[in-house]
């Protein structure tokens, strides 16, 4: 079995391991400024895409079935982001006798739609979140579009169709900013999804973002595993994840597996997927999208629960049946809490923070996972998401939890660029963090009280040194030395060259 790994970063780095435990041979691809990239050194052999921007390299269908075809690979793994929940890439696949390991490209297709999504949950008896049925177009009038905000009733939520990530996502408070918030949001839409359709849906006051992972395999089994909190987010975007979710009850856990499993078996789910939900004051849960693909966040619920999720969606994927318990899947086993390390600057709001990494020291213990896409000499383009790495950490109770958290990140440093790490530091000091519950407007809160920036005037996640920096210098050096000039590049070849150039 030999994967193609159709993405980049973190996410390829944690599939490559899975193939190697195994026994699969990995396939890489890169762009220009992604060739001596982790991913990359870490594959059998990889194929060169095209320019840096993704829109000419990790998009780019035809590119990546050709690789597929000129290495032999017959699985393809895409991870998340760029093509992992694209209709089309996964039918690409299908029509050249690859297999996509991922759901059939009709159900991404009608679960990627989050209005026919929410028809599927209707239709399953789940309940979904008050809003329109029916896109509207980018030409939709005006006054149909104010009709139905007013019927929805304020506040509400714009949202993109095809969107995710926050992308093409507003927030309403009143009529009068309506069609500015609207206009935003198709633009946003259409440059990020080439969509612009959007619809309406009624804002819940400080809501919980509680989601349920699931496996099916291709026999009609579906199984739900316990479910992870979101709630911590920023411009609709996750920042901190855990397993279990805080103050939620036992009843309401299974509740909600059940209906993520109705909905999956109503599609004829295949492979790892994830339903979002809502849940509001009085405990009431609601649809809010299914994600068809693998989470940034699966790692809190592999730690929870012993299962490796990849692996499975390899196995899955080669036509093997589920042989996990269902009822210790929705059962905890003790408490996971999950960072985005991200090369941004918390002191400018969070912008990106591009640039070379000089040095990482990760930590390390009992119940200490780190996910990382980026080592020292590494460099933090600026065509992509800035993720560095993914810090989880198990405790036997949430606030073993806490404290092991705490702990990691104060011996987490990264030198070169400014990350993430005096944010989180910070985060989890806060007695609102360790007190719960949680809210989606519970980081906003917490931000408004900060008064002094995270960063000290000479922070550590700066250079720090010049050592460091000509360690880093040398190691990237000898990377360039060792590049290939063809098109496929393998990590054999490359000990070979570096041999021969001592």
């Amino acid at each position: 079995m030999k994967v193609l790994i159709a993405n980049r970063g973190e996410i390829a780095v944690r599939i490559a391991r899975a193939c190697r435990e195994m026994g699969c041979g990995v396939v890489a691809v890169y762009s220009d400024c992604d060739r001596d990239a982790l991913h990359v050194r870490q594959a059998d052999v990889a194929y060169h895409l095209g320019g840096s921007a993704a829109v000419d390299s990790y998009l780019r269908i035809d590119r990546l079935v050709a690789a597929a075809r000129d290495s032999g690979a017959t699985f393809v793994h895409p991870g998340y982001g760029f093509l992992a929940e694209n209709a089309e890439f996964a039918r690409a696949c299908r029509d050249a006798g690859l297999t996509f390991i991922g759901p059939a490209p009709d159900v991404i297709a009608r679960m990627g739609s989050k209005t026919a999504a929410r028809d599927v949950a209707r239709a399953a008896g789940v309940p979904v979140v008050p809003g329109t049925d029916i896109p509207f177009d980018v030409d939709a009038p005006d006054d149909a579009v104010a009709a139905a905000a007013a019927s929805i009733g304020y506040p509400l939520l714009i949202k993109a169709v095809a969107g995710g990530g926050g992308k093409g996502m507003r927030t309403v408070a009143s009529p009068a900013d309506l069609l500015p918030a609207l206009g935003r949001a198709r633009s946003e839409a259409m440059s990020a999804f080439g969509d612009g359709r959007c619809y309406i849906e009624r804002r819940l006051l400080e809501p919980r973002h509680v989601e349920i992972q699931l496996l099916g395999d291709s026999h009609g089994r579906v199984v739900p595993f316990v479910e992870r909190e979101c709630s911590i987010q920023r411009r609709h975007q996750k920042v901190v994840e855990e397993s279990p979710a805080t103050y939620l009850a036992a009843a309401t856990r299974h509740e909600m597996a059940e209906a993520a499993a109705r909905i999956a078996r109503a599609v004829g789910y295949t492979n790892a997927g994830t339903i979002e939900f809502l849940v509001d004051r009085d405990g009431a849960f609601y649809f809010l999208e299914m994600n068809t693909r693998l989470q940034v966040e699966h790692p809190v619920t592999e730690a929870v629960t012993g299962v490796d999720l990849v692996q499975w969606q390899l196995r899955i994927a080669r036509g093997e049946a589920l042989t996990i318990d269902a009822r210790q899947a929705i059962e905890p086993r003790g408490h996971a809490i999950e960072c985005r390390i991200y090369a941004e600057d918390p002191d400018q709001g969070f912008m990106p923070s591009p640039g070379r990494v000089t040095s990482v020291a990760v930590p390390a213990g009992p119940g200490v996972r780190d996910d990382r896409g980026v080592t020292s000499g590494d460099e933090i383009p600026i065509f992509y998401d800035p993720l560095i790495a993914k810090l989880t950490v198990w405790g036997a109770s949430r606030q073993e939890a806490i404290a092991r958290l705490s702990r990691a990140l104060n011996e987490y440093r990264v030198t070169g660029v400014r990350t993430t790490l005096p944010f989180f530091r910070w985060l989890v000091r806060q007695p609102e963090f360790a007190a719960g519950p949680l809210s989606t407007t519970f980081l906003d809160h917490v931000l408004a009280t900060r008064r002094e920036p995270f960063m000290s005037p000479a922070p550590d996640d700066l250079v720090d040194g010049a050592v460091a920096a000509a360690v880093a210098t040398w190691f990237r050096g000898r990377r360039a030395l060792a590049a290939t000039s063809g098109s496929a590049t393998s990590r054999w070849e490359q000990a070979g060259r570096r041999e021969r150039l001592r």
